[in-house]
């Protein structure tokens, strides 16, 4: 990483270090002061995909408005190896590969072999045109898949431990209206803070919306919870958003993306799962830190 940093400082280039706390200490310490490099702090901006897609846009937005005409940004995007579910990442990976086209960005991804699992490592491979060996050379990955084709095939969907349990709500059918109701006293037990059982609130009501207007009936909803979470799965009997971006970008190449997309920013976690009996979005609110 230190080379591709200070390539970029000598460059004249914008480059910049988006590390969690421990890694954005060693990389600081590794560089000295008056490095030249930004340093960003990594367990905000990649606390969701989505924020985070955003949040790189404004960034390298400005620095081409300043005149810069190639950026680098190296960083650790979080894993189950250090407690977070992968999947959304895993769709994250793959999506950066256009979702930043129109950016002269050169990104570096490092990934500690002593801490992602191999699935997450696998997953890397495929989403990474290249990979830096041994030696520093930079290869083409012979993993590698176009992001749709990832996207569409090789991401596997996570379920909340919680599900295990028997749901503390089920509807059959529900209005977006009697989603919000249903909801509403579950939060006597998960006592989130007022903005995550909002976003939640948000999120359901659009989750429902979708369902309904570009789903298939039944749709069924399904709500668990604990002190400081909520966890609601929407599902109806058809296929889903054909983009398998939908929710990373605000509004994708289809109806319903902009209130996936408001799911992405609003809610700690957010799982779709298209499957041969129809699809279903997971949407979690938790209390930070449970």
């Amino acid at each position: 990483m230190l080379p591709f940093l200070l390539d970029g400082v000598a460059a004249g280039e914008p480059s910049v270090s988006i590390f969690g706390e421990r890694n954005q200490r060693l990389v600081r310490a590794a560089l000295g002061p008056d490095s030249g490099v930004t340093f960003i702090d990594g367990g905000h901006h990649y606390l969701r995909p989505a924020a985070a897609i955003r949040r790189h846009r404004e960034m390298l937005a400005a620095y081409v408005a300043g005149g810069a005409t190639q950026i680098r940004i190296t960083g650790d995007v979080p894993h189950p190896g250090v407690g977070v579910p992968w999947e959304w990442w895993a769709r994250y990976e793959a999506a950066v590969n256009e979702v930043y086209d129109e950016f002269p960005m050169y990104g570096l991804c490092p990934y500690d072999t002593r801490t992602a699992p191999a699935e997450v490592l696998d997953d890397v491979r495929r989403t990474h045109t290249h990979v830096v060996a041994d030696d520093g050379r930079r290869v083409p990955s012979p993993a590698y898949l176009p992001p749709r084709d990832f996207l569409t095939t090789a991401v596997p969907s996570w379920t909340d431990p919680l599900e295990a349990t028997p749901p503390a709500v089920l509807l059959a059918d529900p209005t977006p209206a009697d989603a919000r109701a249903a909801l509403a006293p579950l939060q006597l037990t998960a006592a989130l803070d007022g903005d995550e059982f909002d976003g939640l609130m948000v999120s359901v009501n659009e989750a429902v919306t979708n369902a309904i207007v570009h789903g298939r009936a039944p749709v069924r909803l399904h709500a668990w919870t604990e002190p400081g979470r909520i966890v609601v799965t929407v599902t109806d009997h058809g296929r889903g958003p054909a983009n398998p971006v939908a929710g990373l970008m605000p509004s994708g190449d289809g109806p319903g993306g902009l209130g996936l997309w408001l799911a992405h920013q609003l809610c700690a976690y957010v799982s779709l799962r298209p499957g041969p009996d129809g699809f279903t979005i997971r949407l979690i609110a938790e209390t930070p830190g449970s």
